[in-house]
């Protein structure tokens, strides 16, 4: 038993499941008659958000942690199959909620912000670039950090040093002029 973990998961749960009653537009419909679930919409939720936390890439690692270490808290967790159907299922209400909870963070409103990008490499040879759809999206560019050139588009991320995105600072993904804003651009020539 891990008294801060304990907290953590108390608190998150908690706040998850306020907001859920209040907000019921964010619970998935389900019929009148039926069997319940034994995990709750809020409990799931507050599995996946420490499942991120803790550093749990893989599901079957997970169950089996919470199996062993979670168990008083949670005491019904489903296996891994049943697991990852709720979790997929649930996509928009964990994305609807994760934002609520990065916007009770002080990293929300950071005025600080860093910009990175990656090449997103759609090809290399000239054919190839002539043939593709991408011809009026992508462009030849150089990748300092990979040290080469490469025909295709730049990935960038705008994010604050703790790492939240926030979409009321940067601008809103949109197709203009056959590019893609913020999101990726044509690489600029060397």
């Amino acid at each position: 038993m891990h008294a801060d973990l304990d907290t953590l998961a108390t608190a998150l749960y908690a706040r998850i499941d306020d907001t859920l009653k209040q907000r019921p537009e964010l619970r998935p419909w389900r019929p009148e008659v039926g069997i319940a679930p034994k995990l709750s919409d809020a409990e799931l939720i507050t599995l996946s958000v420490l499942q991120v936390l803790l550093g749990f890439e893989h599901e079957a690692r997970w169950i089996r942690y919470c199996h062993k270490h979670l168990r008083h808290l949670f005491p019904y967790v489903p296996g891994q199959a049943g697991y990852n159907k709720r979790l997929r299922k649930s996509a928009v209400q964990l994305q609807a909620l994760c934002r609520m909870l990065a916007e009770d963070t002080d990293m929300w409103e950071d005025d600080t912000w860093l910009i990175d990008s990656t090449p997103v490499e759609c090809g290399r040879s000239r054919p190839t670039a002539q043939r593709s759809n991408l011809a009026g999206w992508a462009g030849y560019g150089y990748c300092a950090s990979h040290s080469r050139y490469f025909w295709g588009l730049r990935l960038h991320l705008v994010a604050t040093p703790a790492g939240c995105r926030s979409p009321s600072r940067s601008p809103t993904p949109r197709l203009t002029n056959a590019r893609w804003l913020w999101i990726c651009s044509t690489p600029t020539p060397r």
